[in-house]
């Protein structure tokens, strides 16, 4: 099925969401919006608005979820809708693609199905997800914790800013603390447009990627506790400098992370991505150091093989530097394999249209990943120019946003069974 698709609204829609929490970027044109805040308010008030222009039937749960569903005359309104979405939240300084595209991808791809008299068997639901950053709350992809059930309302609400400013009051301040909990498992299919974030397509020169698998994604907290000395006075061979052991866990990270690469999976990626180092003085030699590494890859196994490195390297630095270690494994998130149907819906729309569509992985972490576990869903990617995101430098081309959305639009009326 092909649909036509209003890329100026659809580009109009995107612009509009950009001018709230809009910085002065200097390169390109960045946002900061976190959830609860005044810039949050007002690109949630601008989608409502936007819902209820195509007639649709917008709901807001406790956490702030919003869903708009549309239910042509004659569909049963308790059929289990297909939905379709993403997040309107940035990090600090944001692009104006991540997030946007996708909710506004949604809403125009049921406007070119009504526009059309497509005549689906189910509705359809536009949804937008509190929180997917973790900016502010949590450590992201909140409000599709929720609604998948692995994230109790109260518990979302007890959670604190860093001013100690709750969850339910910051959406309650915005009026946007709703009523009841969004159901993921009561959906009939789940598909989210995202941009790359990688050069995949760019390089290919193909408009759409249909994700297989979303990676899995590991978070090690280390520590390690030598002894803080003068940096003067203490002889090199009486030191126990705790960076220096932990320098070692940096190079074997990406030593390891290197040979899985080259021996089974060249998706896999290991990273220390944060160092904190106490006393941190110039001029004493370094006590302890709380390290932060982060591993990824599509295969679960190739995951635990970096890991046990981690591992390895502790026992050893141990017993080499005389350093004790700590090691926890806080945040686990195995990979996650997308829904064959709704893969080959996607191809087939991309078919339908002209669109060459291509396969690809998906190397960050999306609320795909929760809505996975309870039903059948899809991730597509639109390119990226140069990878670049979470960036005001972050860009899309219109035209390439345009056809994303066409194929999304056709996967989503042959998951809803319309007829054009």
């Amino acid at each position: 099925m092909d649909f036509t698709v209003d890329a100026d609204r659809l580009r109009d829609d995107i612009e509009a969401t950009a001018a709230f929490g809009d910085i002065d970027a200097g390169e390109g044109r960045g946002r900061t919006v976190l959830v609860g805040t005044e810039a949050n308010r007002r690109a949630r008030e601008y989608l409502v608005d936007r819902m209820e222009a195509a007639d649709l039937d917008v709901t807001v749960d406790a956490v702030g979820n919003v869903a708009g569903t549309w239910v042509p005359d004659g569909v049963d309104p308790d059929a289990a809708p297909v939905a379709v979405g993403s997040h309107l939240d940035s990090v600090p300084e944001g692009g104006i693609f991540d997030g946007p595209l996708g909710v506004y991808a949604a809403l125009e791809a049921v406007r070119a199905l009504r526009d059309a008299d497509a005549t689906p068997d189910r509705p359809v639901a536009v949804v937008c997800f509190t929180e997917e950053e973790g900016q502010r709350f949590a450590d992201g992809l909140l409000g599709s914790s929720v609604a998948v059930g692995e994230r109790t309302v109260e518990e979302a609400f007890a959670l604190t800013d860093d001013e100690g400013v709750t969850l339910e009051e910051a959406l309650e301040e915005i009026g946007f603390r709703g009523e009841g909990r969004l159901d993921a498992s009561a959906w009939d299919a789940w598909y989210e447009l995202h941009v790359e974030q990688d050069t995949t397509l760019e390089e290919a020169g193909v408009p759409v990627g249909v994700v297989t698998t979303i990676t899995g994604i590991t978070h090690c907290e280390v520590e390690i506790a030598g002894e803080a000395n003068h940096a003067g006075a203490t002889h090199m061979h009486d030191r126990t400098d705790a960076l220096a052991a932990a320098a070692e866990l940096v190079l074997d990270v990406e030593a390891a992370a290197n040979e899985v690469v080259d021996a089974s999976s060249d998706s896999a990626v290991g990273t220390v991505g944060s160092l904190d180092v106490s006393p941190n003085a110039t001029n004493v030699v370094p006590g302890r150091v709380e390290a932060g590494v982060d591993v990824r890859d599509v295969e679960y196994e190739s995951m635990e093989a970096i890991v046990g490195a981690v591992r390895d390297t502790l026992d050893r630095i141990e017993a080499e530097r005389g350093v004790e270690t700590e090691f926890a494994r806080p945040f686990d998130l195995r990979p996650t394999p997308m829904t064959e149907r709704l893969r080959e819906a996607a191809h087939r729309a991309g078919d339908a249209a002209g669109i060459e569509t291509t396969d690809l992985h998906s190397g960050a972490a999306h609320d795909t990943m929760h809505v996975a576990d309870v039903t059948d869903a899809a991730l597509l990617f639109a390119p990226s120019r140069e990878g670049i995101s979470h960036n005001p430098r972050e860009w899309t081309d219109w035209d390439d946003c345009a056809a994303a959305t066409r194929v999304l639009a056709g996967a989503i009326a042959e998951t809803a069974g319309a007829d054009e």
